[in-house]
């Protein structure tokens, strides 16, 4: 019987609303005063910038690659295309192998800081916070179980929260009428050396972590209509538009709250909002950036859940992941794995331990691994062969490679140390796997 495929429901639109409520989730909420005390001056706005022009340079990695093997899965498909027929099956394994340590840990690391910021309306203590971050990954997996088209629509609903919580943080800071002092002081006390240049790696780990995301639709490809184009633009409007929204709601929090508040704050947002306009107006905000993060996740375990089928569906992994439900036609176990996984991660770890260890984990599989694919692919078929294409090939992607050495450099030994493990333990289950080989059934 041959099996159900996903359909093409999702326009423009709706996959840039897809791209923005993954990029803002609680993340620059969290690590705003993380990364203020990093900096540790006016300067810290610099790390925003450099999480900004990352990103910009990776999505031409992605758009290109997108637009060419638009398929559910992303990188799981980059990777086995730029690597070839051989070493393209270990590396996309290894891909998937680590989404299902690393999805799991970005879906917690968002529940565990929406229970974080419930804390400042209701102070929950230990079990309730806990309760809190596990319920929200519940309900996620509930709201997904539903037909693409419907998770389109809501998608564009949470999205438009998204923005009115941005605009209502930035517009508060223009009204107080201090907006353009944090920018004329940004160069206070700065020196350019090897310090600044360590705490700007050091700050960039936590702003990359709170942009990540511009690539969600690459997962949803074998759903994007018009591929070939939507999903690069995509990409390049949502990374455009979050970068005005980051550094406007940085610049308007600086230009209200002292320096030494912001990096001690753990609602620095909530604080700011009850400075201008008091507690009522500052529990609002807290419901709102909860909405945030909320979307977030919503947005994040869509994108995640499509890799393990798509990878089952190519044969590479646990052939239970490649069914679809029966009457909605999406990729249910696949989604229900992830999601059970989260809820126990959720449960075990705080959100400073998963930001730096998501990074680690990520960096050299997926970021730089299917940038070199991408230069592999260019060899061997020309560059005629992709379909959209970037400016001034190849210096973006030798900029992204390098860029992101850097910032894996940057999560420190101990994160280096846990990413080389989890890849070298992945290389081991791959040759093990190839003598047992998986069967679709």
């Amino acid at each position: 019987m041959k099996q159900p495929e996903l359909s093409r429901r999702i326009s423009l639109l709706q996959a840039t609303a897809i791209n923005m409520t993954d990029m803002v989730g609680i993340g620059p909420f969290i690590v705003l005063s993380l990364v203020a005390t990093t900096m540790h001056g006016p300067g810290f706005l610099y790390a925003w910038v450099a999480g900004a022009v990352l990103s910009f340079i990776d999505a031409m990695v992605w758009s290109e690659l997108g637009a060419t093997f638009p398929m559910a899965g992303g990188s799981y498909n980059f990777l086995k295309e730029g690597f070839g027929p051989r070493t393209g099956k270990l590396m996309s394994f290894l891909f998937v192998w680590q989404t299902m340590i690393q999805a799991p840990l970005v879906i917690a690391s968002a529940a565990i800081g929406f229970a974080h910021y419930v804390g400042y309306i209701l102070p929950l203590g230990f079990w309730g916070t806990k309760a809190v971050s596990g319920g929200m990954v519940l309900l996620i997996i509930f709201m997904l179980y539903r037909k693409i088209e419907t998770i389109g629509r809501i998608s564009v609903f949470l999205w438009m929260g998204v923005l009115v919580t941005m605009a209502w943080i930035i517009g508060g800071g223009i009204a107080h009428g201090q907006f353009m002092e944090p920018i004329r002081h940004v160069n206070d006390g700065l020196q350019l050396n090897y310090a600044f240049a360590t705490a700007l790696g050091m700050a960039s780990v936590k702003t990359v972590y709170s942009y990540l995301g511009y690539y969600n639709v690459c997962h949803l490809g074998g759903e994007i209509t018009r591929p070939e184009k939507n999903i690069p633009r995509s990409m390049l409007i949502s990374i455009a538009g979050i970068s005005v929204l980051y550094l406007c709601m940085n610049i308007s929090v600086a230009s209200v709250l002292p320096q030494e508040q912001i990096e001690q704050s753990s609602f620095v947002v909530s604080e700011f909002i009850e400075a201008l306009m008091g507690s009522t107006a500052a529990k609002i905000g807290t419901v709102l950036i909860l909405w945030v993060a909320f979307a977030s996740v919503f947005s994040a375990t869509l994108g995640y859940s499509r890799i393990p089928y798509a990878a089952a569906k190519d044969g590479a992994f646990f052939s239970v992941f490649a069914r679809l439900h029966p009457t909605k036609n999406f990729p249910h176990i696949s989604l229900l794995v992830l999601g059970g996984v989260a809820f126990v991660f959720s449960l075990l770890f705080k959100i400073k331990e998963v930001i730096d260890a998501i990074l680690a984990m990520r960096i050299m599989i997926q970021f730089i691994a299917q940038a070199v694919g991408l230069i592999l692919l260019s060899q061997r078929n020309g560059r005629s062969f992709f379909k959209w294409h970037m400016p001034l090939y190849p210096v973006p992607v030798i900029l992204a490679i390098l860029i992101w050495a850097c910032i894996f450099i940057s999560t420190g030994p101990h994160m280096m140390l846990a990413g080389l493990t989890v890849t070298v333990a992945g290389i081991i289950v791959y040759f093990i796997k190839s003598r047992l080989p998986i069967q679709n059934n």
